[in-house]
């Protein structure tokens, strides 16, 4: 999954000479906690809900609300904004930049062209949707989670059998983190399966491995049933 594709656009930015007061307006309409900063057009920073957070509080203390208020319309961006931020190409993956927000501790980055053009933000509400998305959390069907040998063809092997029940596989995850050596835990998405004959699935699945869950995704609002839960 590529950057391009799961990028906000158009990007909502504010100018160096921008108020911290019109950046806070700005972030509480969009729903946003990062806001790029521009200065002759060019990108020249990133001002984040938590500079400006840091700017009401640390450089207001004892004003009065009146005060306050002029206070913050006088402090401008480019006075608490980071320059120089990360920023990322649209060619890059979702999976890189969600590795950066990891060990950076940051929550967004602005998305840049070959010319250093600002074309894009890629935050991690975007990640989020990314992972509902590949998850069908919102569809109606049934998750497995299993730990399985990593060996050639154990997948086929429980996808052969969601088939056999009625089911069809609509996504898939794996995961080599906290199992043991020689194993993968694997995440199936099932978009249907055959209730009348539960009983039997579970069982044959139990011959390819162990299972940690199994849900029902009901679509919608609904909240998730379980099944079926052994996670240890």
């Amino acid at each position: 999954m590529l950057v391009k594709q799961w990028m906000s656009q158009p990007v909502i930015t504010v100018d160096v000479n921008d108020t911290v007061r019109m950046a806070n307006l700005l972030q509480a309409e969009h729903h946003i906690r990062s806001l790029p900063v521009l200065e002759n057009g060019d990108l020249a920073g990133i001002v984040t809900d938590r500079d400006l957070k840091r700017a009401y509080v640390s450089d207001a203390l004892g004003l009065e609300e009146k005060e306050l208020a002029y206070h913050n319309t006088r402090i401008k961006v480019g006075e608490i904004m980071t320059r120089n931020p990360i920023t990322v190409t649209p060619d890059k993956t979702v999976e890189q930049v969600a590795k950066i927000f990891f060990s950076e501790k940051i929550s967004g980055v602005p998305v840049i062209d070959k010319s250093g053009s600002l074309i894009g933000m890629i935050s991690q509400g975007d990640v989020f949707r990314l992972l509902i998305s590949i998850a069908g959390i919102e569809d109606k069907g049934i998750q497995i989670a299993m730990l399985i040998r990593d060996v050639s063809g154990s997948i086929k092997e429980i996808a052969d059998i969601i088939r056999t029940f009625g089911g069809r596989v609509g996504s898939l995850l794996t995961s080599y983190e906290g199992v043991p050596d020689g194993f993968r835990e694997v995440y199936f998405k099932s978009n249907q399966l055959d209730y009348d004959k539960l009983d039997d699935f579970i069982a044959e699945l139990r011959k390819k491995g162990t299972i940690r869950y199994i849900l029902e995704y009901p679509g919608g609002e609904k909240e998730v049933r379980v099944i079926l839960m052994e996670v240890e």
